[in-house]
């Protein structure tokens, strides 16, 4: 089985821990006497960031862990402080004496460390990347994030499920209508209605168009990073103008607020621009394929092996240009519309680049099937308690949700971004490496900070 999640809840006697996998969940109530359970990452790897972020936020404890600091819990937070427990409700702590982390590092004669971040000169959130360096090779990397823990989870708690939806579409602003579609099936299931067939077709659409604005943002970033300026200077053209397209289609330039009980959307505007776009990017791609400096760097770096990709779960652009078949649209209403499955091979930086351009050429092909015609919409209608869940596939990959109705309040609200598994596969991929390919590596995976940051 793959592992999806692994995240905990506050019952009355005590604490749950829910084990979510492509074909079942399993749950074990730990008593508040004994907050003690077995690790998984023995068997799944990627259990460890889970885990971490349990026991600094519930106070759990994994035995047999390979690893054990603190995750979120950074140099200065208090480490009995454990802010998803039901009787948290403090607005402000008092942080501690400065604890030093204990990052991970190679040693030996001439190995030395560089470190990256946390602050970066771009627009991104904070994230560190600690390197042990031989030369100009890597020959290990360590990823820290979690440095703003914007209290997603806790905020949402107490709160009516629709009044939190403003929250949940802007915890990763490049996916928020992934975000969106899964948060609106969770409300639907909620409500025990079943979504209008030509919605659904409207909120696929909207979440590939979504899909087609970062995959052209990332071929013209990517090839900007092995100094290739004039494929940046293309891609942002043709992505603002997809921006702006957006824009018309949803009111924001990241799609807030999209996904609504009633939606109209002219396809007649949407598929001219579509047409152009589709022209101008056979362009791009032609232009870039037969240009050989560009694939001196892309071919061979950053290899993602298929051992790796089924060890660490991962999900999205980097599972599939692997050969991985991993995709939430790999169902009947896709299919239906045109879907087709992009795959690659040796899970390669030009693995990556040119699933971009197959992925955003099919997602253009699957708008042009989805209905154009009305409908009356729907309202929701009092939810029910109960445990509800949802998967979307935003352009970075499988999007994990989970939302808990008690008294008809919000009592956990949980999701486990794509980025929050393939960043922990990551650091597999840049071994030997130089590290001037860092930049390039990172960027063909596209992954999200704030997505992991809840």
């Amino acid at each position: 089985m793959r592992l999806i999640a692994r995240f905990a809840q506050e019952l009355r006697n005590g604490i749950e821990i829910v084990d979510v996998y492509d074909k079942e969940t399993q749950k074990s109530l730990l008593s508040f006497d004994n907050l003690k359970i077995e690790t998984l990452t023995k068997k799944y790897p990627s259990a460890i960031w889970m885990e971490r972020k349990i026991s600094d936020e519930f106070g759990v404890e994994f035995t047999n862990s390979f690893d054990t600091r603190p995750l979120l819990k950074h140099e200065h937070f208090p480490s009995d402080i454990y802010p998803l427990r039901k009787d948290f409700n403090a607005t402000d702590i008092n942080f501690t004496e400065y604890k030093p982390y204990d990052y991970e590092a190679i040693g030996g004669d001439g190995v030395f460390q560089v470190a990256v971040g946390p602050i970066h000169a771009g627009i991104i959130e904070p994230g560190h990347f600690q390197f042990s360096q031989a030369g100009e090779e890597i020959l290990h990397l360590e990823i820290r994030h979690f440095y703003k823990y914007r209290a997603i989870e806790k905020m949402c708690e107490g709160k009516e499920p629709m009044s939190i939806k403003k929250i949940v579409e802007r915890i990763s602003g490049n996916e928020s209508v992934a975000y969106q579609v899964a948060f609106v099936n969770i409300l639907a299931q909620a409500s025990g209605i079943e979504l209008p067939e030509s919605l659904k077709q409207k909120y696929a659409t909207l979440l590939e168009v979504e899909r087609i604005i970062h995959h052209v943002t990332d071929i013209g970033f990517i090839a900007n990073d092995v100094g290739f300026a004039p494929a940046l200077a293309l891609g942002s053209k043709l992505s603002e103008e997809a921006r702006r397209v957006f824009v018309k289609l949803t009111g924001h330039r990241f799609g807030f607020g999209a996904i609504k009980e009633e939606l109209t959307i002219d396809f007649a505007s949407l598929i001219d621009f579509l047409n152009y776009l589709k022209k101008e990017l056979e362009f791009f791609r032609d232009w870039i394929y037969d240009i050989p400096s560009v694939w001196d760097r892309f071919d061979t770096t950053g290899k993602l092996s298929i051992k790796k990709v089924k060890k660490y779960g991962v999900v999205g652009v980097g599972a599939r240009a692997s050969g991985v078949k991993v995709d939430a649209r790999d169902n009947n209403f896709y299919k239906n519309f045109g879907y087709q499955m992009q795959l690659g091979k040796k899970g390669e930086v030009s693995d990556r680049f040119k699933l971009r351009f197959n992925e955003i050429f099919n997602s253009i092909e699957m708008i042009k099937n989805f209905e154009t015609y009305d409908n009356d919409g729907f309202e929701f209608s009092e939810f029910k308690d109960g445990e509800y869940s949802a998967f979307s596939e935003s352009s970075m990959g499988e999007l994990f949700m989970y939302l808990k109705v008690k008294d008809g309040l919000v009592d956990r609200f949980f999701v486990r971004d794509p980025s929050f598994i393939n960043w922990q596969a990551f650091h597999t991929t840049i071994y030997k490496d130089i590290i001037a390919d860092f930049p390039l590596i990172n960027k063909s995976f596209d992954l999200s900070y704030a997505g992991n940051d809840l």
